[in-house]
């Protein structure tokens, strides 16, 4: 009988859901249309909680309401207030900067939209007594789905018919594997291990138990940001603390102790406070990565996470499994071996034998489904029960009236018998085979580890081929210094035999998982070896926190629930789009295509996009440490800050903005070293130091030798565009044609604009006094500059040799 439901949270209210009519289907029909309209109109339909990506309306307000915006804005209407009009040159390049940002931002929103509805999850659902496929987010409570291994649960659910083995561990932390039967409940965000059901959703959309996980984790953090991301987020916050007591303080000194104009006081503030604003840096990075998300979906691959393209860039440990990233998915039965225990007299054809047992299973994995294509031949047996492949107990079983069959690893069947097989069975790993014993079982078969050993009848032969482009792949990695991990389930004779095929370093280094029993041994053999076998999930999650732990920055491949533990503890986790829905959703990066050669590809784009604003960063650093140090030295030695906003504004063009935008772009294969903000820091403080003295010695010698304000100015600005195009040239180095072309477009644009544009920004004639003071202070910026270099770079060792780190390590 159908029976009534109130919403029952007031946030349904939200979504406009009112009371429906809740209906307990047959398993075999599901929901009528009907039905499934009614439930719809209703509100009651599995809608996300958290939705993939920022709306359009979100981006435009986050990239116009800024702090630094707010200040700019301020900073404009003082301006005006006092008629300098000429100083207001910095709002078009703000405007240009947030239009920009908003576009870039719209554009990878859209191309990250289409690729996420393609990878959405989905479901196979039963309507009208018809199975098809849609995506989980249409189903509606009450929906018959049907569930088998792989598959995340999408909604609370009651299974209503079937049996499976279920992990809950990303809900409960517990990574045991619980049988579910009819009756009982399936928590949403738990997935499927093995086996397969019918099951009646019960709590969709927000109502489900993953629902209110996330609604939580949203209230108590804002999520985890990348290095670059978070150094750059701390120097916004310091400068925008910063800037208002030192601007009040520079006006106050102008105008109550200098006795300045008002008008003269206000512009020399402004010009201060322009000069320490990173306007440019933050956007810089976002539209850098925005476009590096735009050019990896063109490659078909889908970031659910922007901070792993940094964090892949940094990557040294590579754990890759074996299947579907070292061989295709694919897997073909080579041959089946009888061993000496079975009796071709008594006992059936072991074809038939293994026939049955395929018969009786589904397609679960790959195994399975190679299995179940190559044995074909059966006696038409009726199974009594089963149970299906788990990754903790490595195998599978079907009990028939008068028989018991196992097909399983070797090691965990034999049991104590293996050693009687062990050099055949390592004979045919060394093939590269993957090696299944079946055999038959004397005893109660309840998917547990097994009591005692299977008697063997025959060994399965199975193998998957090599990818073309998987040798090639990992010669890129190996010449990258990125080391790489084979972590599987099989034989570790067979994954060694493969990894060498494959051209992985090290491959012949090997071990047996399976005995690894002590943290010390396990940690010992993780730091010691390349290819690893009969690995459990849980072992895998420990090789990742082992890596961890030893300072190591590691990417995780996998495409299998057994995967997924490992997944979401790895720095960066990337999964193959044709693997199972939990590895997808679990992981910060798809590879839509499933194909791992396009791998160095996308580190490559890490290392371009985080080099690169790297490398403009400091740019920006240089300004925004010279102004905040020249501001000190105005402060100490009692002198107006000699600059114009309009000045300012014209430096920054063309030693700062220009030029990092277009190197942002550029190819950069460099392998990311150090930590991003003292690495950026490190290398501005030489030039911005250099600035800082050569401004505020040319000051105070101009105003000993009675020089005017205004020749002050645009000799400062000038020797701040010669320190500005060799800090450009340094970081530049070595020059190609593209920098030569940069380089040499901005020396013209600057000149250009002094000589055509000069009122605008501010250039006057100089008198033959002031011009004498720029040459010699102009020539004594260079060696000021090199020794500064030389200087820093001779702290930094000493401190990391104190610290007991390599300094090339930190380069």
């Amino acid at each position: 009988m159908p029976r009534r439901s109130t919403p029952q949270t007031a946030e349904e209210k939200r979504d406009r859901r009112i009371p429906t009519t809740r209906y307990n289907p047959d398993y075999r029909k599901g929901l009528t249309s009907q039905q499934v309209q009614e439930h719809r109109l209703h509100g009651w339909v599995n809608r996300a909680v958290d939705p993939p990506s920022k709306t359009t309306r979100e981006i435009v307000h986050e990239n116009i309401f800024t702090y630094f915006n707010l200040i700019f804005t301020v900073l404009a209407v003082l301006l005006i207030l006092v008629g300098s009009f000429r100083d207001l040159t910095f709002l078009p390049v703000i405007i240009a900067n947030t239009l920009i940002g908003i576009i870039q931002e719209v554009r990878a929103k859209q191309v990250l939209d289409k690729l996420t509805m393609l990878n959405a999850p989905h479901a196979m659902v039963v309507r009208d007594g018809e199975r098809s496929v849609i995506d989980a987010e249409e189903l509606v409570i009450d929906d018959i789905v049907i569930f088998k291994a792989g598959n995340q649960v999408c909604a609370d659910a009651v299974v209503s018919a079937g049996e499976v083995q279920v992990n809950e561990s990303l809900l409960t932390g517990e990574a045991d594997e619980i049988t579910k039967r009819r009756g009982d409940r399936l928590m949403s965000g738990s997935f499927i291990v093995s086996g397969q059901c019918h099951a009646r959703l019960d709590r969709v959309g927000e109502d489900s138990y993953i629902s209110k996980l996330t609604l939580q984790a949203k209230e108590m953090q804002s999520g985890e940001q990348s290095e670059m991301i978070r150094s750059l987020d701390k120097l916004v916050k310091w400068v925008g603390v910063a800037i208002i007591p030192i601007g009040l303080v520079l006006f106050s000194q102008a105008f109550f102790i200098q006795h300045d104009g008002f008008r003269e006081s206000v512009t020399s503030m402004i010009a201060a406070v322009i000069g320490m604003i990173p306007e440019g840096l933050y956007l810089l990075a976002s539209v850098a990565l925005a476009v590096s998300s735009i050019r990896l979906a063109q490659k078909k691959v889908l970031l659910h996470d922007m901070k792993c393209i940094e964090t892949l860039a940094r990557v040294d440990v590579l754990c890759v499994d074996k299947t579907g990233t070292i061989t295709e998915t694919a897997m073909k039965v080579q041959d089946v071996i009888e061993t000496e225990e079975y009796d071709s007299e008594t006992m059936p054809p072991i074809r038939t034998m293994i026939g049955d047992f395929a018969a009786a299973m589904t397609k679960d994995n790959i195994t399975m489904a190679a299995v179940k294509e190559y044995f074909t031949a059966t006696s038409e047996k009726k199974a009594v029960s089963k149970t299906g492949f788990s990754s903790a107990t490595k195998y599978s079983s079907v009990t028939f009236e008068d028989i018991s069959y196992v097909l399983g690893a070797p090691e965990f069947v034999l049991k104590d018998k293996y050693g009687d097989y062990a050099e055949e069975i390592t004979e045919h790993a060394s093939t590269g085979a993957r090696v299944l014993v079946f055999g038959t079982y004397d005893g109660e078969i309840d998917g547990k580890p097994l009591d005692h050993a299977v008697t063997p009848l025959a060994f399965v032969l199975l193998a998957n081929p090599i990818r073309e482009a998987a040798k090639s792949t990992f010669e890129y990695f190996a010449e990258q210094g990125v080391e790489v991990k084979v972590i599987s389930g099989d034989n570790p004779v067979t994954v060694s035999n493969v990894a060498k095929q494959a051209g992985i370093e090290n491959a012949d280094k090997f071990v047996d998982a399976s005995r690894l029993k002590d943290e010390k041994t396990l940690r010992k053999a993780v730091l010691n070896n390349t290819v690893f076998g009969r690995v459990t999930p849980d072992q895998k999650r420990k090789f990742v926190q082992i890596l961890k732990d030893a300072g190591h920055t590691v990417a995780m491949t996998g495409d299998g629930v057994n995967d997924v533990l490992a997944l979401k503890d790895a720095d960066c986790s990337i999964a193959m789009a044709s693997g199972s829905d939990a590895a997808a959703q679990a992981s910060q990066l798809v590879l839509l295509e499933s194909d791992f050669s396009c791998m160095p590809q996308v580190v490559l784009e890490g290392r371009r996009v985080v080099n690169n604003i790297q490398r403009s960063s400091t740019l920006f650093l240089v300004k925004n440490i010279f102004s905040f140090l020249l501001s000190l030295i105005s402060l100490v030695f009692m002198f107006t800050y000699p600059l114009e906003p309009s000045q300012i504004s014209l430096i920054s063009m063309f030693t700062i903005g220009i030029p990092a935008f277009f190197l942002a772009m550029e190819p950069n294969k460099n392998r990311i070293k150090g930590h991003f903000l003292t690495n950026v820091v490190l290398k501005a403080l030489p030039a911005a130091v250099t600035d800082a003295l050569a401004v505020g010695a040319l000051v105070i010698f101009g105003r000993t030798f009675g020089v005017n304000s205004t020749d002050i100015s645009t000799a400062a600005t000038m020797l701040l565009a010669i320190v500005g195009f060799m800090i450009l040239y340094k970081i530049s180095a070595p020059m190609n044609k593209f920098r030569t072309v940069i380089l040499a477009g901005c020396i013209a644009g600057l000149l250009f604009c002094s000589i055509f544009l000069n009122d605008l920004f501010a250039i006057t004639g100089m008198t033959t006094e002031c011009v004498m003071l720029f040459v010699v202070f102009a020539i004594a910026t260079e060696p000021v500059l090199r020794y500064l270099t030389l200087l820093v770079g001779k702290l930094r060792f000493y401190y990391l040799r104190l610290r007991g780190r390599e300094p090339e390590e930190e380069q």
